[in-house]
């Protein structure tokens, strides 16, 4: 399967999810849905998950220029970021990539979009990626 169809069936397909991307951890993106992520962008989110989030407090989380802000982080796993009063990001790590979920409005609650983007991380992990 490619990974446009993990966007667009798994991740935005939902509904729970309006916008994604997966990217390989060196920042390469591989499939992307309603958002641009930098290779900058990517690889700060790789270094904040797998050792020190501690850019994130002071510059947040930045995807495609817009800035969330840092919320929190599962060392290891995952980092989280808000946007408002309805928006917000999650960012979970695979063996071998980076999965961003976005929501925005419509009535999509944090908790739905970070269900949607962790299921499809512990696929992949199951499967070796």
């Amino acid at each position: 399967m490619s990974w446009q169809v993990y966007i667009d069936q798994t991740l935005v397909g939902s509904g729970s999810v309006t916008a994604a991307a997966i990217c390989g951890l060196d920042g390469s993106c591989w499939a992307k849905s309603g958002m641009e992520v930098n290779t900058t962008e990517a690889k700060t989110l790789v270094t904040a998950i797998t050792g020190d989030p501690s850019a994130l407090y002071a510059g947040g989380i930045k995807l495609g220029g817009m800035k969330y802000t840092f919320l929190r982080s599962e060392p290891g796993r995952s980092v989280y970021g808000k946007k408002g009063s309805d928006s917000g990001c999650c960012v979970v790590k695979t063996g071998q990539t980076i999965i961003i979920g976005v929501y925005s409005g419509g009535g999509i609650t944090p908790g739905a979009c970070t269900k949607v983007v962790e299921g499809l991380a512990d696929y992949l992990i199951s499967n070796s990626y």
